[in-house]
């Protein structure tokens, strides 16, 4: 089950370094949650951080994008590899020493 951002959101900012997978982002009034991206925390923390953290509880299931935990937990590994292959590509700075 991805989750999402209602419009009851008064852009605190507090959800989006919160996420692990980087699917909270700025929408044209609100944030909103990228469904291909969120795994409601799960491969990171047993609840959701988003949720934790939100003053006005405005971050329910998306019922759009309802999945189970394995789901979730595939989502979870698709992205790690993903960035996992990202970080690899990624040039090497060199050392301080060097």
């Amino acid at each position: 089950m991805a989750l999402m951002i209602t419009d009851e959101c008064i852009n605190c900012d507090v959800c989006e370094p919160e996420c692990p997978n980087d699917a909270i982002y700025m929408g044209a009034e609100f944030y909103e949650i990228d469904p291909h991206k969120c795994t409601e925390c799960v491969g990171h923390f047993d609840e959701p951080q988003c949720v934790q953290v939100c003053p006005v509880a405005c971050i329910p299931i998306h019922p759009a994008h309802v999945e189970s935990r394995e789901t979730l937990w595939q989502k979870f590994e698709r992205l790690a590899a993903a960035k996992a292959k990202a970080a690899a590509a990624q040039p090497q700075a060199p050392s301080a020493g060097a």
